[in-house]
């Protein structure tokens, strides 16, 4: 075995990936103590110097892949994910740059790759995106068809909510996640056009309880298919396994048998 496939082993151990799912974990509540000025002011220097630590080890483990790997490495998404997480972390965060400072919390999202049922809940979530266009395409048109009427029948009166396509689109955006939706806006529009809810009710069965669900449907129906091809694969390759060793066995006893007859 060639000190690679040593290395890439030693990587795959379930010990390994429990620790840099730990590390992960423990740079997030340190990331979490760099917000409060009080800790900062305890303990700044020893929370960066472990902030330093943190990264370190991402960026360790990262070359140990990609040595153990090679160009086999970046065929990966979910390597190139963390490749991509963790090289933004070391971009110098000064000369205008301070935002990529907030974004080194963003190398929490490793632990998506490191964890199986979360990279599973995501990849269901990216398979069904190609399904969610039509639904998003449908929801944009019903949204464009509700924004010119809404801009049309409550413009004139309620100006700060319906006087152009985009203030009734994100008012009708409003109505559609149910966040105030009664009191805040329908009620208040009700008492000049006592006919608006013959616009507002159709308006949010047709997005939020049926649109909306469809999108729900699309998204746990792909989880649920990728769930079924990793158990799929997972008894395939049982089942070689099962396989292999009947045939040793029986390879084994043909072995046996002329030694058996002359006994």
């Amino acid at each position: 075995m060639t000190v690679r496939q040593r290395l890439g082993a030693f990587l795959d151990r379930a010990a390994i990936r429990n620790f840099i799912t730990g590390v992960i974990l423990f740079n997030a509540v340190v990331l979490g103590f760099e917000t409060s000025d009080r800790a900062m002011e305890a303990a700044g220097t020893l929370i960066v110097a472990l902030d330093k630590i943190c990264l370190a080890i991402f960026v360790i483990e990262l070359a140990a892949k990609i040595f153990a790997r090679g160009p086999a490495f970046f065929r990966s998404g979910w390597n190139l994910f963390d490749f991509v997480i963790v090289g933004v972390a070391l971009i110098p965060s000064a000369q205008g740059l301070s935002v990529l400072r907030a974004m080194r919390i963003l190398r929490l999202f490793r632990i998506v790759s490191v964890a199986p049922t979360l990279r599973r809940v995501v990849e269901g979530f990216v398979s069904a995106l190609p399904g969610m266009a039509s639904v998003f395409l449908l929801m944009a048109l019903i949204f464009y068809i509700a924004a010119v009427m809404a801009t049309q029948l409550f413009g004139d009166t309620f100006p700060e909510w319906f006087g152009t396509l985009f203030d009734s689109a994100y008012t009708l955006f409003q109505v559609m996640t149910l966040e105030s939706w009664s009191m805040g806006i329908v009620r208040p529009v009700m008492e000049v056009h006592p006919y608006a809810w013959a616009f507002f009710v159709p308006f949010i069965l047709m997005t939020t309880f049926a649109v909306v669900n469809l999108i729900v449907g699309l998204i746990v129906n792909s989880m649920q298919e990728a769930h079924a091809e990793e158990s799929n694969a997972a008894t395939a390759d049982y089942r070689d396994e099962v396989l292999k060793r009947l045939e040793s066995i029986e390879q084994r006893l043909s072995e046996q048998e002329p030694e058996r007859r002359r006994a």
